[in-house]
């Protein structure tokens, strides 16, 4: 690695010595930066090229310096010869001006050690092309070591160098004397332009019709550089000592077989014996040989051998050269064209332009990229010119790489993008999209192409926002996701709502339809889905684009709509669509399927979503009916609606106390669980495990004292058979103490409601014995009570019944009677008891709940006793007998008015 630094250090540092060395004090250097050496030029190849800059403006030339130490080996007085042949040449350029001519941008300039001069950018000479390499730097440049002339460049540059002789001739009255190879300069476009007129000969009589010219002596003993290239002479200016036009044109006869045959002139001369040589080739000519001109092709073989004819009146004039059919081709006359272009008005331009395409895929890409492209580049500031040019230029960009079109083409086109008249240069630039997205780098993409779409969009005229919308579904994958988002679709939206144009409004929805793949789900949903419902109009193709976007939202992979937007949104604003009386039966067709899926998918997924919170429900219940701890304490909470609406429409199969631990244990309707509910409903399954892994507990069992119904007492019958002694009866609502109530056996199956909704038993409470008791007139209540049974039971024995178990089944928070103080009294004095302990009603509705199957329990509708006014006053004797029913037959149809 270091040798190879080492070796680009030393080739580095020698090219930049020989350019110090050079140029070094030549006043050049003033103005001009030099550049590398790229080739070599003029009489024996002997003038070096550089490429340069101009300090001032940057401006690229050619920077041509002939260094005086290649002439050191000679006399001085030979020296001086060749330094001012070279400088007669240089001057005489300068003062003649044609675009035929290598063009002087500064004079000569002559320092010590060299001369210099700059000119217009060139390439190369046609002979370092044709392969003659002296003078060139080491190694020689792969540029022009791989050059090959194509035809279109040949033909075209052999018609410029004789367009070149003509001007000479005709306009100038010049001969140039020495018209070779290493005089024609192939500038940077291509184009072949003439130099080296050391030895041209002016005409002696300009005012004449017949120019003279005066031709020197060959001198053999001269040096190489004083006199001209003998093999490119014509026969007569060695022989005779004569020249005129025709020697030229002998010269352009060579320079064509040279170009035809890898740069070999027709004779090979012997410059130490130049007349023998001559005499020879004379004789060569008089009887040429056809395989002399085999290479040469068919077309212009004919006039090349008359060009080389020995009598100099035969040869063509360069006048009718550049009219030969030979340079008719269709290239060549392309290229003459654009070199006339400055002569042609907007008409013909126009014309020439717009035939211009066919053209441009038969000639090569260098001739198109260096010859054609910066003469269609050149009409941009012509803004009538740029709808013509811009096709074209378009055409190029896709032939050339993407480093060539930034390079190239892009540096001109950034100031169109800007243009706004005329108004085609837009439609160019949209159809041309793709080419324009692919090829510019993301910087300019941003700050050039793109706003050029905005401001298409904005456009007053409908047809550029008709072919904006329909373009740029083409090239949305190349735009950036946030400039889509932020600045494409709200300028979309925006023509859609605001345009008056129906196409537009279409063009819109099927634009938004086609690049909804380019965007995310959620912006779909939040921007695109709401903007459709804000279109006002209602023709049948405004709602088939509203169907198809909403069609390909819902069944695209990547974006999709949620169930709750589509029971909420789509679906609403899609079935009153659907409706529209413009639709015909097709287009509703094709709404009704589309809202068919919605609604399946609908259907399906909240079906899912059901079904797994149904099993999450069972789940739960399962846990909660194994775990004893929670069912006990369920037992205690009021029962829920639901199982509220279970009693009244019957549940089969389900006891009371199930269906509160069910109301319980179940979980309202949600559409997910929060993180709390989960997190609960783990906390209780892991109990539920532990509980399980305990031993269960065995529920104790109260055998009854004797099964015989008398020796059991029913605290109802009770109640009733001491209706006598209700005057001393207490509604104290202080506090008291409350027994632990006893262990019954597990409760049986719930007895059915009556008919006003209000239960008279003790079941719902888990209080009812597993056998047959006093409680068994009340297990199967109906709508009227059964007081069959008010003094059956009622024994001798005057002591007070201890009903304080009974006392739990209040709650603690609303004034109560405990039971003992609704227990047997004494016998009160005849009279009127009634009236004292009953006289405030609503002293009477401080019931307990849980009494019956009502909220209210005891109520002054549900307990009769607290209307003593609809009973008569039983005579109950110690003794009591089953007769004393009949004394409360008023009791039994108030209780049946009651209680329907």
């Amino acid at each position: 690695m270091e040798s190879m630094l080492n070796k680009l250090k030393s080739t580095v540092t020698k090219v930049t010595a020989d350019v110090t060395s050079a140029v070094m004090g030549n006043p050049v250097t003033r103005e001009f930066e030099v550049g590398r050496h790229i080739a070599s030029g003029g009489p024996g190849l002997s003038w070096r090229i550089y490429n340069g800059t101009k300090k001032s403006t940057k401006q690229e030339v050619a920077v041509f310096v002939f260094d005086k130490k290649l002439v050191d080996k000679y006399q001085k007085f030979e020296k001086d010869q060749m330094v001012d042949s070279l400088k007669k040449g240089v001057q005489q350029l300068t003062r003649l001006r044609h675009p035929r001519l290598l063009t002087v941008q500064h004079p000569l300039e002559e320092s010590r050690d060299c001369l210099a001069f700059c000119t217009e950018p060139v390439f190369a000479s046609l002979a370092n092309v044709l392969g003659q390499w002296d003078n060139l730097p080491s190694p020689v440049p792969s540029d022009i070591k791989e050059y090959k002339l194509y035809d279109v460049e040949t033909k075209y540059g052999l018609l410029q160098i004789s367009e070149g002789l003509s001007f000479l001739h005709s306009g100038v009255k010049m001969v140039h004397g020495n018209l070779c190879p290493q005089n024609i300069i192939l500038n940077k476009s291509g184009a072949w332009k003439i130099m080296g007129f050391d030895f041209s000969i002016s005409c002696a009589n300009a005012s004449d019709a017949q120019p003279k010219y005066s031709c020197k002596e060959w001198e053999p003993n001269l040096p190489p550089l004083c006199l001209p290239n003998p093999e490119y002479l014509a026969p007569e200016y060695i022989l005779s000592v004569s020249c005129d036009s025709a020697s030229d044109m002998y010269s352009l006869g060579v320079v064509m077989h040279a170009v035809f045959n890898e740069g070999k002139p027709v004779f090979q001369v012997n410059k130490h014996d130049i007349f023998k040589s001559f005499s020879r080739q004379l004789d060569q000519l008089s009887s040429m040989s056809p395989a002399v001109l085999n290479k040469i092709p068919e077309d212009v073989r004919e006039h090349v051998k008359m060009l080389l004819s020995v009598t100099p009146t035969v040869r063509p004039d360069a006048d009718q050269m550049t009219k030969i059919p030979f340079f008719d081709d269709v290239g060549a006359v392309t290229l003459q064209y654009f070199d006339s272009l400055f002569q042609r008005d907007n008409l013909q331009k126009s014309q020439f332009y717009k035939g211009l395409p066919k053209v441009l895929p038969k000639l090569p890409k260098r001739v198109v990229v260096y010859r054609i492209l910066p003469a269609l580049t050149s009409e941009f500031v012509n803004p009538d010119m740029v709808p013509f040019v811009l096709p074209n230029v378009l055409l190029i960009a896709e032939e050339c790489t993407k480093d060539e079109y930034i390079r190239l083409i892009l540096p001109d086109l950034t100031p169109v993008f800007k243009q706004q008249e005329p108004i085609q240069i837009l439609l160019i630039f949209l159809q041309k999209m793709d080419l324009l997205l692919t090829k510019t780098p993301a910087e300019d993409i941003k700050n050039s192409v793109l706003p050029m779409v905005y401001r298409a969009l904005e456009a007053p005229s409908v047809q550029i926002q008709e072919l904006c919308l329909n373009i740029i579904p083409t090239f949305a994958n190349l735009i950036d996701y946030p400039s889509m988002k932020n600045s494409l679709i709200p300028r979309i939206k925006a023509a859609c709502l605001q345009t008056s144009s129906l196409a537009v409004r279409v063009n819109s929805l099927v634009c938004l339809g086609k690049i909804l793949e380019y965007l995310d789900k959620w912006y779909v949903i939040d921007e695109i889905l709401p903007f459709l419902q804000q279109i006002p109009s209602r023709e049948p193709a405004v709602l088939m684009g509203v169907l198809g976007i909403y069609k390909c939202t819902f069944s695209h992979k990547k974006l999709g709509i949620p169930k709750e937007n589509l029971a909420t949104k789509s679906l609403p604003h899609l079935v009153s669509l659907s409706i529209d009386h413009n639709l015909n039966l097709n287009q509703f067709n094709s709404f009704m399927v589309v809202i068919r899926e919605m609604l399946s998918r609908v259907e399906a997924e909240h079906k899912t979503k059901l079904e797994q919170l149904h099993i999450m429900q069972e789940q739960q219940r399962s846990i909660n009916i194994t775990n004893p701890g929670s069912q006990s304490e369920e037992a205690k909470s009021p029962p829920s609606s639901t199982n509220q609406m279970d009693d009244i429409f019957g549940s089969s199969g389900v006891n009371g106390k199930e269906n509160g631990s069910a109301a319980a244990s179940s979980q309202p309707n949600r559409v997910s669980l929060t993180l709390e509910e989960k997190q609960r409903l783990a906390k209780e399954q892991e109990q539920a495990a532990k509980l399980r892994n305990q031993q269960p507990l065995a529920p104790q069992t109260i055998t009854p004292a004797s099964c015989s119904n008398t020796q059991t007492k029913d605290l109802t019958s009770s109640l009733f058979t001491n209706m006598t002694s209700l005057n001393s009866l207490s509604l104290a609502s202080g506090a008291r103490g409350t027994a632990p109530l006893p262990s019954f056996p597990p409760p049986g199956p719930m007895a059915p409601p009556v008919a006003n909704g209000f239960s008279m038993g003790f079941q719902t409470m888990g209080m009812r014995p597993a056998g047959p008791g006093p409680y068994g007139g009340m297990a199967a209540a109906t709508s009227t009570p059964n007081f069959g049974a008010l003094t059956q039971n009622q024994g001798p024995s005057s002591k007070a019944h201890d009903l304080s178990a009974l006392d739990s089944l209040f709650t603690p928070n609303r004034p109560k009677v405990t039971l003992n103080q609704m227990g047997p009294r004494p016998p009160a004095p005849a009279g009127g008891p009634w009236l004292g302990p009953f006289g405030s009603v609503p002293g009477a509705q401080t019931a307990a709940p849980g009494m019956g199957a009502g909220p209210g329990g005891f109520g002054m509708q549900a307990n009769p006793f607290f209307s003593p006014q609809n009973f008569s006053q039983p005579g109950a004797a110690p003794g009591g007998n089953p007769g004393a029913v009949k004394h409360s037959s008023s009791v039994n149809n108030d209780l049946k008015d009651l209680f329907g």
